[in-house]
């Protein structure tokens, strides 16, 4: 039977994103401990160091505290003359990683246990050895054992026959990538990581750590999400390290290997930690970008709570009604809106001049982001009322997950249908971490998912407790899609689940590669919503270059980069002129599939938008 923590740790590794501790070994060397030493038998020697090194991660904000004992093993410290000391070794191990946690009960143990080099020994025997160091860690207290850093198949199958003399112990196997694509043994990630046949015990997850740095494992995760329907965990390298002055160097900051983090994440993985070469200082930034998504894993049925015995849900209100531009979706009509990013302070006039502008010119909708990158703007629900009431072209208000709790959410609904802004847009939000204002907490109650379920529901006249409202509201409920996402199955499946909860149309990612929208609609099959194709004309490299490495969520291809440098020394203006231009002919090849375009006004300029869209512009 499995401890209750134990329980719990598997609980969280299935609800919500994890964060592991990083390396050991890389920050012993940092404190002057020479690699000749046994870093094991610090847990004896010097426990002060390792529990000040373990803290460090605790305060980044690592949910799980791995031991030092990767070394541990019987061979490996008879290597020292120290394997009669075995057991005191494990158990101080454990017992420091205990009172580092302070009795947290949201922080976890994983007791560490690394590769057992066979040579010269058979199966029996290292399968004892393995057992021989579980069994102190786990009568020591940990609430799992890893496997780390196992080098081929095979030694992962050693693991799990020993474990299947311990089926009471959880744990988890993670395996060493040296590639994208390949172990220490050039072994696939599709093989390694395949299930295992037969009786496994508790296995709770699979995972992969060092041998390469994040976009290594990246890769990797890919293949690993589809071949194990396990957890995945996933702890890279800080890249690939220099030599300078004698001593290894990890040159990847703590920024980069956060957006990789964030990356995995959306791929599906389980949790994110790192090996060799990640510190504090990375964990630190792991934990700011990705802990504010873990809170937007709620399930839509879990924040509604069930109507009261006397409230029946209302019919909801013909589509065709809701707005002039959900008349043009449900008639099957081409839509277009341009992208109008609302100002940092509070002057809305330019605004609302862009807005009139485009209202005679003929575009359908206004697109406001709500604090577009986690930046603070002014409310764009007072951007989206005013541009309603003055400049007369409806607005389709972005609506994002990050910054109220759901009691201010479903006021701010409310507050929407009480102004008459009925086109809605809802988004999960990115993480504060990767604005200006890193600090700022990011709430997260749930995800679009859940928003749009809640806002279906007063659109029926119930509200978030349950309670009955009237009139009723008629929001157009709208959602991103990402086509170039990493994981394609994952998207189409939380697409199909934001359908499930609302949805009636739907607009992507600035996309600029036509191919990959287009496999996507095909993989999609008969959508049941009208889709829009994101478009951005492009200004420059500069701004091709900045799209691709530091917007959530966007590919662009390498041709595009490509086209943009080969003007890059010609003037502003000819660099503008094949911008729009790529936009144009992403419009073409996508248009037959589509139900209408949103375009991005790049910097404001709603001259460019208006270019793509083939409509003269008229300079006031």
């Amino acid at each position: 039977m499995l401890k209750n923590r134990s329980l719990k740790f598997k609980e969280a590794l299935g609800g919500r994103i994890l964060v592991f501790d990083g390396a050991m070994g890389t920050e012993l060397y940092r404190h002057h401990v020479f690699t000749n030493r046994c870093f094991e038998e610090l847990n004896l020697t010097d426990a002060g160091l390792i529990s000040e090194i373990t803290a460090s991660y605790r305060d980044a904000g690592a949910d799980v505290l791995t031991t030092n004992t990767f070394g541990a093993n019987r061979i490996w410290l008879e290597k020292y003359g120290i394997a009669d000391r075995l057991a005191d070794i494990n158990r101080a191990g454990v017992s420091v990683a205990i009172e580092v946690a302070g009795g947290a009960e949201d922080i976890f143990i994983a007791g560490s246990v690394g590769q057992i080099y066979s040579a010269g020994y058979s199966d029996s025997e290292v399968e004892g050895f393995i057992v021989e160091q579980v069994d102190v860690l786990w009568e020591s207290g940990v609430d799992f054992i890893i496997f780390e850093t196992q080098l081929s198949r095979e030694a992962m199958r050693r693991c799990v026959l020993a474990m299947s003399k311990r089926v009471e112990i959880p744990f988890v196997l993670s395996c060493a990538i040296l590639s994208g694509d390949e172990s220490a043994v050039g072994e696939s990630v599709s093989s390694l990581l395949a299930p295992f046949d037969g009786d496994v015990g508790q296995l709770i997850a699979v995972g992969m750590n060092c041998g390469s740095g994040p976009d290594g494992l990246l890769q990797a995760a890919e293949v690993a999400v589809k071949v194990n329907p396990l957890p995945l965990i996933v702890q890279p390298n800080a890249g690939m390290p220099k030599t300078f002055g004698g001593r290894q160097i990890y040159y990847s900051s703590p920024e980069y290997i956060a957006s990789y983090a964030m990356r995995l994440v959306q791929l599906g993985v389980a949790a994110v930690g790192g090996c060799c070469g990640i510190s504090p200082e990375h964990i630190s930034e792991i934990a700011k970008m990705i802990k504010p998504l873990a809170k937007a894993r709620v399930t839509q049925q879990s924040i509604l709570q069930k109507s009261a015995a006397e409230v029946e849900e209302k019919a909801e209100s013909r589509l065709c009604d809701r707005s002039r531009f959900a008349w043009k979706l449900a008639r099957g009509e081409w839509v277009t809106s341009v992208e109008v990013v609302p100002p940092r302070g509070y002057d809305l006039g330019a605004t609302i001049e862009k807005s009139k502008q485009l209202h005679r010119q003929g575009v359908d909708a206004i697109n406001l982001p709500d604090g577009p990158r986690a930046s603070s703007r002014i409310s764009s629900i007072a951007v989206a009322s005013r541009i309603l009431r003055e400049a007369h072209i409806e607005p389709i208000l972005h609506f994002c997950c990050r910054d109220k709790n759901l009691i201010g959410m479903q006021a701010d609904l409310l507050g929407c249908a009480a102004l008459g802004i009925r086109n809605l847009l809802f988004i999960t939000g990115d993480p504060p971490k990767i604005g200006a204002y890193p600090n700022a907490t990011g709430v997260f109650d749930t995800d679009s998912v859940g928003i749009c379920s809640l806002q279906r529901r007063l659109n029926r006249g119930v509200d978030l407790g349950g309670q009955e409202i009237s009139p009723t509201t008629d929001a157009v409920i709208g959602v991103g899609l990402d086509p170039t996402s990493l994981d394609c199955d994952r998207e189409i499946d939380r697409f199909k689940r934001k359908i499930d909860a609302g949805a009636v149309f739907a607009i992507t990612q600035p996309v600029f590669d036509p191919e990959a929208l287009l496999r996507f609609l095909d993989k999609i099959g008969d959508c049941p919503i009208p889709i829009i194709a994101g478009i951005y004309p492009l200004v420059s490299l500069r701004n091709a270059e900045f799209m691709q490495n530091e917007v959530p969520g966007v590919v662009v291809p390498e041709l595009t980069i490509d086209r943009m440098a080969k003007v890059a020394k010609q003037s502003k203006e000819d660099q503008i002129a094949e911008g729009i231009e790529i936009a144009r002919e992403m419009v073409a090849a996508v248009k037959q599939r589509v139900n209408g375009i949103q375009v991005s006004a790049p910097f404001g300029k709603i001259e460019i938008a208006l270019k793509v869209l083939k409509i003269p512009f008229e300079a006031n």
